[in-house]
């Protein structure tokens, strides 16, 4: 199997059974997939706090954090016994997930990443995401971070799922918006 291509249990079938203890889960997938929102929702269903990678990460200003004060505030968020947490930062991902139960990647085209980063982008310019950002973090239209979404299946993915690859926890991949609705839709009968 090549390293692009997922273990083939890692897809859900339709209609599965989704009674699933979590209590660490990572929510990954390329930028527009819309992390965030799955990861609001999923903590709606299990009243499990969402951790959004971002609001951690970026200073205001769109300015990155000494590399030190990053990985003590990243140790530090995944010591808590409970989280949903959302956002990529691949250089962190193995640590996330030794100390995460469930990964849920949201695996979708590059088209509908771009369409809707961009669309994100273009209706938030200048507003703050709170919660998902701090505060002087306005949305913005970004050609580098569009253009790293646009290669993101060609060059992050691979590496992503590599790193996965060894992990003991649930993994739930999701091709589309659709598989993932239908996922909570099912937990959301079960809980």
């Amino acid at each position: 199997m090549a390293a692009s291509d997922p273990k083939p249990d890692m897809r859900i079938p339709q209609g599965c059974a989704t009674t699933v203890l979590m209590e660490r889960v990572i929510v990954m997938g390329c930028p527009g997939a819309g992390k965030s929102t799955a990861a609001k929702r999923l903590a709606g269903l299990t009243d499990i706090p969402v951790v959004h990678l971002d609001a951690y990460y970026w200073q205001p200003g769109w300015k990155r954090p000494e590399t030190n004060e990053w990985e003590a505030t990243l140790t530090a968020l995944i010591q808590q016994p409970r989280w949903i947490m959302d956002g990529n930062y691949g250089g962190t991902l193995p640590l996330r997930l030794a100390a995460a139960d469930t990964l849920i990647h949201l695996d979708y085209s590059t088209a509908l990443c771009l369409r809707r980063a961009v669309k994100r982008a273009i209706l938030g310019r200048g507003h703050d995401r709170h919660g998902e950002l701090p505060a002087g973090c306005p949305e913005r239209l970004d050609w580098a971070f569009f253009r790293f979404v646009a290669n993101y299946r060609r060059h992050q993915r691979i590496t992503d799922l590599q790193r996965i690859e060894g992990f003991d926890g649930k993994v739930y991949r999701f091709i589309s918006p659709k598989d993932l609705e239908r996922f909570l839709a099912n937990f959301e009968k079960r809980v």
